[in-house]
């Protein structure tokens, strides 16, 4: 009569390759909310811009068709409105907020370089670009 050894290994995954596969995913996932966080700020940023550049080319576009100097109004409701150069006002999607608010005012058109908005996040974060040279 031959003994066999009965010995069978456990199937499954022992205590410690547990807590290396938790920590793995953990990490994954903290790397994963850090690009999250990244990528929306530069995407609130790129919006910004494109809010600030499309009042610019509005106010530009009506410099250019009513042959105003730079420093004369745009009269009130000329920008924004029904049927203006833009439709609603622009709002920062990173919860900043534009000066001037009112774009249904009169404007003032401002110099080369200058943007007509600002928005308040600009000066605590690189919201939007330092230079406007071209604008």
């Amino acid at each position: 009569m031959k003994l066999t050894k009965n010995t069978k290994r456990a199937k499954g995954m022992t205590l410690l390759e547990l807590t290396v596969v938790i920590l793995v995913l953990l990490s994954l996932i903290t790397i994963l909310f850090i690009g999250a966080r990244a990528w929306k700020k530069g995407s609130d940023r790129a919006g910004c811009i494109m809010n600030i550049r499309n009042v610019q080319q509005a106010a530009r576009s009506y410099q250019n068709m009513y042959n105003l100097a730079i420093g004369d109004d745009v009269p009130a409701g000329k920008l924004q409105g029904a049927d203006q150069f833009l439709e609603t006002a622009p709002v920062c999607p990173g919860g900043g907020t534009y000066s001037p608010a009112d774009l249904t005012a009169a404007v003032a058109i401002p110099a080369i370089g200058t943007p007509v908005l600002s928005c308040t996040l600009s000066a605590t974060q690189d919201h939007v670009p330092s230079d406007t040279t071209g604008w």
